[in-house]
Protein backbone atom coordinates (compact mmCIF):
# COMPACT_ATOMS: atom_id res chain seq x y z
CA UNK A 1 0.00 0.00 0.00
CA UNK A 2 1.75 3.10 -1.24
CA UNK A 3 1.53 6.47 1.66
CA UNK A 4 0.02 9.46 0.93
CA UNK A 5 2.67 12.36 0.80
CA UNK A 6 1.68 15.64 1.72
CA UNK A 7 3.24 18.25 3.48
CA UNK A 8 3.44 18.87 7.13
CA UNK A 9 1.29 20.80 9.27
CA UNK A 10 2.18 22.19 12.93
CA UNK A 11 -0.43 19.45 14.13
CA UNK A 12 2.16 16.52 13.05
CA UNK A 13 4.98 17.59 14.72
CA UNK A 14 4.10 15.62 17.62
CA UNK A 15 4.26 12.35 15.57
CA UNK A 16 7.13 13.46 13.90
CA UNK A 17 8.72 13.80 17.03
CA UNK A 18 7.37 10.57 18.61
CA UNK A 19 8.95 8.43 15.00
CA UNK A 20 12.34 10.76 15.28
CA UNK A 21 12.92 9.58 18.93
CA UNK A 22 12.35 5.83 18.05
CA UNK A 23 15.28 6.15 15.72
CA UNK A 24 18.77 6.78 17.47
CA UNK A 25 20.71 7.57 14.25
CA UNK A 26 18.41 10.59 13.46
CA UNK A 27 18.79 14.29 14.07
CA UNK A 28 16.84 14.96 16.91
CA UNK A 29 15.85 18.19 16.70
CA UNK A 30 13.33 20.59 18.99
CA UNK A 31 9.51 21.79 17.91
CA UNK A 32 10.48 25.13 17.27
CA UNK A 33 13.16 23.98 14.40
CA UNK A 34 10.01 21.00 12.81
CA UNK A 35 7.95 24.39 12.90
CA UNK A 36 10.23 26.58 10.96
CA UNK A 37 10.71 23.79 8.30
CA UNK A 38 6.53 23.45 8.07
CA UNK A 39 6.15 27.10 7.16
CA UNK A 40 8.99 26.88 4.56
CA UNK A 41 7.04 23.63 2.76
CA UNK A 42 10.07 21.51 3.04
CA UNK A 43 8.93 19.17 5.48
CA UNK A 44 6.79 15.88 3.97
CA UNK A 45 5.18 13.32 5.69
CA UNK A 46 4.26 9.89 4.82
CA UNK A 47 0.67 8.68 6.05
CA UNK A 48 -1.07 5.18 5.89
CA UNK A 49 -4.03 4.73 7.30
CA UNK A 50 -4.47 7.67 8.94
CA UNK A 51 -1.13 7.73 10.29
CA UNK A 52 1.95 9.10 10.21
CA UNK A 53 4.74 6.51 9.59
CA UNK A 54 7.66 8.85 7.94
CA UNK A 55 8.82 11.78 7.05
CA UNK A 56 11.41 14.21 5.36
CA UNK A 57 12.81 17.62 5.77
CA UNK A 58 15.42 19.62 3.50
CA UNK A 59 16.72 23.15 3.77
CA UNK A 60 17.50 25.33 0.86
CA UNK A 61 20.29 27.75 0.93
CA UNK A 62 21.99 29.56 -1.97
CA UNK A 63 19.87 27.65 -4.81
CA UNK A 64 21.05 24.51 -3.13
CA UNK A 65 18.65 22.09 -1.32
CA UNK A 66 19.97 19.86 1.88
CA UNK A 67 18.42 16.85 3.19
CA UNK A 68 18.50 17.18 6.69
CA UNK A 69 16.61 14.19 7.65
CA UNK A 70 14.39 10.93 6.42
CA UNK A 71 12.85 8.55 8.89
CA UNK A 72 10.80 6.04 8.80
CA UNK A 73 8.54 4.84 11.77
CA UNK A 74 9.54 1.10 13.11
CA UNK A 75 6.51 -0.40 11.79
CA UNK A 76 6.85 0.55 8.09
CA UNK A 77 10.59 0.45 7.66
CA UNK A 78 11.45 -1.34 4.51
CA UNK A 79 8.06 -1.26 2.72
CA UNK A 80 9.00 1.70 0.18
CA UNK A 81 8.40 4.47 2.66
CA UNK A 82 11.75 6.41 2.50
CA UNK A 83 11.43 5.73 -1.48
CA UNK A 84 7.93 7.73 -1.87
CA UNK A 85 9.19 10.77 0.66
CA UNK A 86 12.61 11.01 -1.15
CA UNK A 87 10.80 10.51 -5.01
CA UNK A 88 8.44 13.64 -3.94
CA UNK A 89 10.37 15.77 -2.34
CA UNK A 90 13.22 15.56 -5.45
CA UNK A 91 10.00 15.97 -7.65
CA UNK A 92 9.56 19.51 -5.68
CA UNK A 93 13.39 20.19 -5.96
CA UNK A 94 12.97 19.39 -10.12
CA UNK A 95 10.15 21.71 -10.06
CA UNK A 96 12.79 24.88 -8.39
CA UNK A 97 15.62 26.77 -9.62
CA UNK A 98 17.91 24.91 -7.88
CA UNK A 99 20.48 21.93 -9.40
CA UNK A 100 21.88 20.64 -6.72
CA UNK A 101 20.74 17.99 -3.81
CA UNK A 102 23.21 17.41 -0.96
CA UNK A 103 23.32 15.15 1.94
CA UNK A 104 25.02 13.16 4.56
CA UNK A 105 24.51 10.09 5.70
CA UNK A 106 26.72 7.88 8.51
CA UNK A 107 28.98 5.90 6.93
CA UNK A 108 27.52 2.26 8.48
CA UNK A 109 23.69 3.04 7.10
CA UNK A 110 23.99 0.72 4.47
CA UNK A 111 20.42 1.08 3.32
CA UNK A 112 20.21 4.62 3.08
CA UNK A 113 23.24 4.41 1.39
CA UNK A 114 21.99 1.86 -1.21
CA UNK A 115 18.45 4.03 -1.75
CA UNK A 116 20.11 7.53 -2.24
CA UNK A 117 22.40 5.86 -4.78
CA UNK A 118 19.84 4.48 -6.51
CA UNK A 119 18.18 7.59 -6.64
CA UNK A 120 21.28 8.88 -8.36
CA UNK A 121 22.94 10.03 -6.06
CA UNK A 122 27.06 9.69 -6.03
CA UNK A 123 29.57 9.77 -3.13
CA UNK A 124 31.22 13.12 -3.14
CA UNK A 125 32.97 13.32 -0.09
CA UNK A 126 33.74 12.41 3.60
CA UNK A 127 33.51 14.02 7.05
CA UNK A 128 36.12 12.14 9.43
CA UNK A 129 34.43 11.61 12.79
CA UNK A 130 31.14 13.95 12.02
CA UNK A 131 28.74 12.44 13.93
CA UNK A 132 28.55 11.20 18.12
CA UNK A 133 27.09 8.93 19.82
CA UNK A 134 28.43 6.66 18.25
CA UNK A 135 31.81 8.35 17.09
CA UNK A 136 31.28 7.78 12.88
CA UNK A 137 32.14 9.52 9.47
CA UNK A 138 29.38 11.10 7.28
CA UNK A 139 29.49 9.92 4.10
CA UNK A 140 28.63 12.84 1.51
CA UNK A 141 26.28 12.27 -1.40
CA UNK A 142 25.35 14.93 -4.33
CA UNK A 143 22.78 14.94 -6.30
CA UNK A 144 23.07 17.43 -9.81
CA UNK A 145 21.01 18.14 -12.43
Amino acid sequence: MNACIRAATIEDISAILAIERETASAAHWNTAQYEARTSQGHLLVAERGGTICGFVCANVVAGEWEIENVVVSQAARRQSVASELLAELLKQWRGSAATRVLLEVRDSNFPARRLYEKLGFRQVGRRSGYYQNPAEDAVLYSLDE
